[in-house]
């Protein structure tokens, strides 16, 4: 009978299998490492990207914010500058309100029988102090006002002397009209009607 002996061929094949597992080991270990490496290139990759783009946009908002704070700044002094027009307007509208109060009272007054002292003007109240020679003279312009204005009141009158002669002292207080038919047709100019003192 013929023996054939396999223990070198097995101990051969052994040695293959072996030499076969480090060599898929090694190349796993390889083709993880280049993995690993081409991943940690991307992610390195991305990152300086992200770091780009964030430089890129601090810098646009640097720039942003540059613009709005000139915007700001206009904002300011536009602002500014409304509020010296509308000081300008309201100084011209009573300057203008001021001319035609006087306008109006010197075609109301009764010439040669009365003067004015003072006027006061507190917003839509006006409150007129004048001297008259008689009672009828005060009343001949307080008709005249009523034309024009609105609660015309005689809220102080009384007897003066001046260089011999006794005067009226009066105080009226009116309030500006705001109707259209008074604004549109100005104060009553009645003729001037003399009494008999």
């Amino acid at each position: 009978m013929i023996r054939i002996n396999l223990l070198p061929f097995r101990v051969s094949r052994k040695k293959e299998n072996i030499r076969r597992q480090i060599v898929i080991y090694i190349s796993s270990v390889i083709l993880a490492a280049l993995v690993l490496v081409y991943y940690n290139g991307s992610l390195n990759r991305k990152i300086q990207d992200l770091n780009t783009g964030v430089e890129k946009t601090k810098k646009e908002l640097a720039t942003y914010q540059a613009k709005i704070n000139e915007i700001e700044k206009i904002k300011r002094e536009l602002d500014i500058l409304n509020k010296k027009i509308a000081v300008i307007k309201k100084l011209q509208a009573s300057r203008r309100g001021a001319v035609h109060l006087l306008d109006s009272m010197g075609r109301m007054v009764i010439a040669k029988r009365m003067w004015f002292t003072n006027f006061q003007e507190k917003g839509m109240d006006l409150i007129i102090n004048g001297i008259a020679v008689d009672n009828k003279t005060i009343a001949d312009f307080m008709t005249r006002l009523e034309g024009s204005y609105a609660n015309v009141n005689l809220t102080n009158i009384k007897q003066i002397k001046r260089k011999n002669i006794y005067l009226k002292s009066f105080q009226i207080t009116c309030r500006k009209s705001t109707s259209k038919k008074a604004a549109k047709s100005g104060p009553s100019t009645p003729k001037p009607t003399r009494s008999k003192t």
